[in-house]
């Protein structure tokens, strides 16, 4: 069975989709909007076909004080160590919080952590 996407919660929904378009190869479509319960969301497409939903509700609120269960981070697959370390560097120049510098992890990858707009970490791995 092929996972086909997940979704993410944000208070800052236009950021986020510039942010997985421009750093991760995202595409997203047409913005959908609904009024009525406050709700708007995009779907960012990757090229391998899964895709990222980022979703803004006037119900959700950014409270960094709060504990939530469920998905940890969201992990891309870079080429090489070079990819890993060329586009955290990028992402720092344009001011993104790099959580963890380029390493090698317990667990043999290759990676790096770095902060969307919303301050969900995002690894980079090879």
């Amino acid at each position: 069975m092929k996972l086909t996407h997940v979704a993410l919660w944000t208070t800052r929904l236009e950021e986020s989709r510039v942010f997985y378009e421009t750093y991760f190869g995202g595409t997203s479509g047409e913005k959908y909007t609904n009024p009525a319960k406050g709700f708007e969301s995009y779907f960012v497409r990757f090229g391998d076909g899964t895709a990222l939903e980022i979703m803004r509700s006037t119900a959700v609120t950014d409270r960094p004080d709060r504990v939530y269960t469920g998905w940890c981070h969201v992990a891309f697959d870079a080429k090489d160590r070079q990819e890993v370390e060329k586009l955290t560097e990028r992402l720092r120049a344009d001011g993104y919080r790099i959580v963890s510098e380029p390493r090698v992890t317990g667990d043999g990858y290759y990676e790096s952590v770095v902060a969307d707009p919303d301050g969900n970490p995002v690894e980079i791995v090879a």
